[in-house]
């Protein structure tokens, strides 16, 4: 039996033979890679040799498994070729055929892995969840060094949702019951991150809070690349259920691959339906536990406390399940959480410390600045000499205020800490340089001129993301139809946030993170947004009448699909005799139709059928080199890569053009290429 496996640190596939295994000592002498092990001590007989060197040639090409493994994230169309021995083409034919147009990354989900699985008789069976191992290899902060050396870090959490849906109150709730402090009363919480102590079986393990204004700094962050939380609390009112920032919230979690626990809050209330919420959630795709799904929902009333030790004790299991962890034995690596100026202290930057340990008296880089470490502060404000995995730490001895997000390492040296500075600064100015200069803006003439995707099988198949914002609910779905109505065969649009209400800060912010334009459709966009937009090179396009913003988009996703080159006929001539020259044979023509051209493309045709197609190289008229020879007169027509010239042949002239399609002939000529795949 064959059993595949696909694992999720980037799709390395695995195969097992459960029969005929042979020890790997014997197999060395064969200079073959044999599978297994068994039958020890005993020699090869030369049939058995034979029959060991075939069973690896067969090994080495594709084989259809029996048994597939599958993860959450699903698969590509080409991992799943491989693994049913068949053509990426035979795929997207079956998928097309039934409907389903995958998009432009070509990622096909669990649920259409099985569907083609099942057409080809092999069973999926869902993989086993990651190991430490395979998770530490896609984090950045972990290298190689590390895996043998790692231990369990507390996760690092943070709350988001819609204004006064009780974040607020949920955060003083936690603070007031759960911070690790030794102190009654006041605790100073000026780094904006903290520590909480929560008991799981018996047991107090720690978690970090950051304390940031919501999902606005949540998705600047991102936008840099600072993947600092490990698990997002979305809180929502049980009396209210989701609001426009919740959808936002939500947005930016998704897109940022981080989990979701969602605290359903103010239980307590008149009017309060946690169902209702449910039932909301559950259909902008976030299903609930209770009803089958993977999302974890607990309902609480943050005011009174109630139940908020049941959602920190979910948020610990759900980073149980994520087996984090780090290697504490190895120089800090880490990420700027926040960062200021202080009259009387100089540069400060609150940090999380992502991998290793961060000491007194280590010299960091971050960004454009560096230092060395002259005091640490932990979150009640005390000196502390060291700061271990997942710990917030406020860090003075910088020479400058680094930015919210940078990442910052510790170096052997000041000079070495000097020369990372001043390289980042460099880097940091030609790109502020190239962004005034217009380039890398996100803009639907950029996105035009831009492939958002590879080709697979001659098919160009690209992804339009978008953040969509109008004026009321209703608009939502006539906006998204009348978009949706435009063919998708080719550009698939993707929108990764529908909501009301005007543009803000943290639409840009997602915008950034993931290369998308904003629509907006009869809404405002405030100065402010608008200047932290032209900064961050996002375009915004606001539109009044719904026909002008389907024309744009239009234009937009025609432009991302590649030209395809027509040949256009100028002319044909026939050949009457054939001339041997000092450069080879040259054909004697007469032009019957239009012209030829020198640098024109040619066709060879005889007795109907094409022996050759190149480009005409000399043109002569009576001896003389000639541009151009028109209908009625005699040449001499000669190619650097052709003399099999024969009388009677028949010579078609064409110019080779760049045409742009529209939708509608992009949609056909995919059908076409299908169609072709299964023949």
């Amino acid at each position: 039996m064959i059993i595949g496996k696909k694992n999720a640190a980037g799709g390395s596939r695995r195969r097992m033979k459960a029969d005929n295994d042979v020890d790997m000592d014997d197999s060395s002498e064969l200079n073959v890679s044999i599978p297994g092990a068994a039958r020890k001590g005993r020699k090869w007989s030369k049939a058995s040799r034979k029959a060991a060197r075939l069973q690896a040639a067969r090994d080495a090409a594709p084989v259809k498994v029996e048994i597939l493994e599958v993860d959450e994230e699903g698969m590509t169309v080409e991992e799943l070729a491989y693994d049913l021995a068949t053509s990426d083409g035979e795929i997207l034919g079956y998928l097309y055929s039934k409907g389903i147009k995958p998009d432009g990354v070509q990622t096909l989900d669990r649920d259409i892995v099985k569907m083609v699985c099942k057409m080809y008789d092999v069973e999926v069976i869902d993989a086993d969840p990651v190991k430490v191992e395979e998770m530490a290899r896609k984090k950045a902060f972990l290298d190689e060094e590390d895996l043998d050396k790692l231990e369990e870090r507390p996760p690092v959490l943070t709350i988001m949702g819609h204004v006064d849906h009780g974040k607020t109150t949920l955060l003083d709730c936690i603070r007031k019951s759960k911070v690790a402090s030794s102190e009654a009363g006041g605790i100073t919480q000026g780094i904006g991150a903290y520590k909480v102590l929560v008991p799981v079986d018996g047991k107090l393990q720690p978690c970090v809070f950051l304390d940031t204004p919501g999902h606005e700094a949540f998705g600047a962050m991102r936008a840099r690349g600072a993947r600092v939380t490990d698990i997002a609390i979305i809180v929502v009112a049980a009396d209210d259920g989701i609001r426009p920032q919740t959808t936002e919230a939500i947005a930016h979690a998704r897109a940022a691959g981080v989990p979701i626990v969602i605290a359903i809050n103010k239980i307590d209330r008149d009017g309060a339906n946690p169902d209702r919420v449910m039932q909301e959630l559950s259909s902008i795709g976030l299903m609930p536990e209770d009803w089958g799904g993977d999302i974890p929902m607990v309902q609480i009333s943050a005011l009174k406390g109630e139940n908020v030790d049941e959602l920190l004790e979910t948020v610990m299991l759900v980073a149980e399940l994520q087996e984090l962890k780090a290697n504490p034995h190895r120089t800090a690596k880490g990420t700027v959480i926040e960062a200021g100026l202080d009259k009387s202290k100089g540069p400060l930057a609150t940090v999380i410390v992502q991998n290793g340990t961060l000491k007194r008296g280590d010299v960091v880089v971050c960004g454009e600045a560096f230092g060395k470490v002259r005091a640490l502060f932990d979150d009640d404000g005390k000196r502390v000499d060291e700061a271990g995995p997942s710990v917030p730490v406020q860090v003075i001895g910088l020479n400058n205020v680094p930015i919210s997000g940078d990442e910052f390492e510790v170096v052997e040296s000041l000079d070495i800490a000097r020369e990372r500075a001043e390289s980042s600064a460099v880097s940091l100015r030609d790109q502020r340089i190239s962004a005034k200069a217009g380039d890398g803006k996100v803009t639907l003439s950029s996105l035009a001129s831009a492939v958002a995707a590879g080709k697979v099988s001659g098919i160009d198949l690209h992804q339009l993301n978008i953040v969509m914002k109008v004026d009321v609910q209703g608009s939502i779905e006539a906006v998204k139809q009348a978009l949706q109505a435009l063919p998708q065969d080719n550009v698939t649009l993707k929108f990764l946030l529908e909501a009301t209400g005007n543009v803000s800060n943290s639409d840009v912010d997602l915008a950034v993170a993931s290369d998308a334009i904003i629509l907006g459709f009869n809404v405002k966009v405030p100065a402010s947004v608008k200047s932290l937009a032209e900064n961050k090179g996002v375009e915004i396009r606001v539109y009044r009448v719904i026909y002008e913003l389907i024309d744009d988009m239009r234009k937009a996703m025609e432009g991302l699909l590649d030209p395809v080159e027509e040949q256009v006929p100028i002319g044909s001539a026939e050949v009457r005799a054939v001339f041997s020259s000092g450069s080879g044979r040259v054909a004697g023509c007469m032009i019957n139709d239009g012209k030829v051209v020198t640098g024109c493309g040619i066709r060879v045709l005889r007795r109907g059928k094409v022996v050759h197609e190149g480009v005409l190289d000399s043109l002569r008229r009576v001896k003389e080199i000639v541009k151009e020879v028109n209908a009625g007169l005699e040449c001499g027509i000669g190619m650097e890569d052709f003399d099999d010239w024969e009388e009677g042949d028949t010579i078609e002239a064409f110019n080779t053009v760049e045409k742009r399609r529209t939708l509608e002939e992009a949609s056909a000529s995919i059908s076409e290429a299908l169609e072709g795949m299964k023949y």
